[in-house]
């Protein structure tokens, strides 16, 4: 599925269960030491996603551990994203003169939580979703839209150290399978805020991925500070 709203120059993996995870180095196993199970396996396969990504650029199987924020550490001269779910892990990963940043996040397909819209979405964001709805109730726009905000995430994070909350980025989703997201850091920041990416809904899963390519600093006169709307 991921495969389908990524640009040509980044590799990607995916699995659907943890029938073939990854033996682990010792690094990731000691990570891993205590937890329950189905963490370890989840986790196994996806470093096997990780490990077959990174093969596809012709890097040799390296172990891939969270660095600040929990981001993973991909090699040098490498960017990636790695996602996971219930039914559903995948990695991406492309050479970092190809594509800038890179984040991916995969969701069940089904309707959020009570009461998590209201905390991710502006008004403006909330009544969008409602016209979507209206005009096609077979996609679940709200899971969709939480995820795009973390796809975006995962790209913006890795490249600049800068939290963001979910208010901290206006999204407009396209009912043809796009989105935009408008990062709004709460410190200046060089890196372009604006983000676009895709979606898709299939098998009980919605899958979104962001790219942004190279070259992607603005010029010092646009790096300017956003208000924050964090939560």
């Amino acid at each position: 599925m991921i495969e389908e709203l990524l640009p040509s120059g980044v590799t990607s993996s995916e699995a659907f269960d943890d029938a073939a995870p990854a033996p682990l180095f010792p690094a990731e196993a000691a990570l891993m030491a205590g937890r329950r199970e189905r963490r370890r396996l989840q986790f196994a396969t996806a470093r096997a996603c990780a490990r077959q990504a990174l093969a596809g650029l012709g890097v040799g199987p390296v172990a891939v551990l969270p660095g600040p924020g929990g981001a993973p550490r991909w090699p040098s001269g490498v960017v990636g994203s790695i996602t996971h779910c219930e039914g559903y892990r995948a990695a991406v990963v492309a050479p970092e003169r190809v594509v800038a940043a890179v984040g991916i996040d995969a969701e069940p397909a089904g309707p959020l939580p009570s009461g998590v819209l209201g905390l991710i979405a502006s008004p403006a964001e909330r009544a969008a979703l409602a016209a979507l709805a209206a005009a096609d109730a077979s996609v679940p726009w709200e899971r969709v839209f939480f995820s795009a905000k973390e796809a975006a995430y995962k790209a913006w994070y890795p490249a600049t150290g800068i939290w963001l909350g979910f208010r901290d980025a206006e999204l407009v989703l396209s009912p043809a399978g796009a989105f935009t997201a408008v990062l709004r850091p709460p410190v200046p920041s060089p890196v372009d805020p604006v983000y676009e990416g895709r979606w898709l809904v299939g098998r009980g899963l919605v899958v979104t991925a962001v790219t942004r390519g190279v070259p992607a600093v603005l010029p010092a006169a646009r790096a300017v500070a956003f208000g924050s709307g964090r939560v």
